[in-house]
């Protein structure tokens, strides 16, 4: 995965039968220090982002999964969209944390992409 930034919209008046229904983001990716990377692409939409959100992307085969069992000819595709990340260490050794909203099935944000959540106290046993 990656990060990038949304910086617009595709419209398109006629597109591949198979990503009617999507929507086309334009993105930026990048680095751990939120500095602008490599040239703009444009990625399938696949959790509602808007322009000027920060999310992560992925690119290859794994960008048309999240459609399944649906084909979309992609190559890149918004899989979340990030609430909160910190990248540590110097650039050589960066490592980034992010935490993202993904889409439940009925389309409504939830954190953590509809995944519990890791933040609940350990269950107590009662042994010592």
């Amino acid at each position: 995965m990656q990060l990038a930034r949304v910086i617009g919209n595709v419209v398109a008046t006629r597109k591949d039968p198979g990503l009617a229904g999507t929507t086309l983001l334009v993105l930026q990716p990048l680095s751990p220090d939120r500095a602008p990377t490599g040239a703009p692409l444009v990625a399938v939409d696949s959790v509602g982002a808007g322009v000027t959100e920060e999310v992560f992307f992925v690119r290859g085969r794994e960008a048309s999964l999240p459609f399944r069992p649906r084909r979309v000819p992609a190559d890149a595709c918004v899989t979340g969209i990030c609430d909160h990340w910190v990248a540590e260490g110097s650039l050589g050794e960066a490592r980034s944390t992010a935490t993202g909203r993904g889409r439940s099935a009925q389309g409504r944000s939830e954190p953590g992409g509809g995944r519990p959540s890791n933040d609940a106290p350990p269950a107590v046993s009662g042994q010592e």
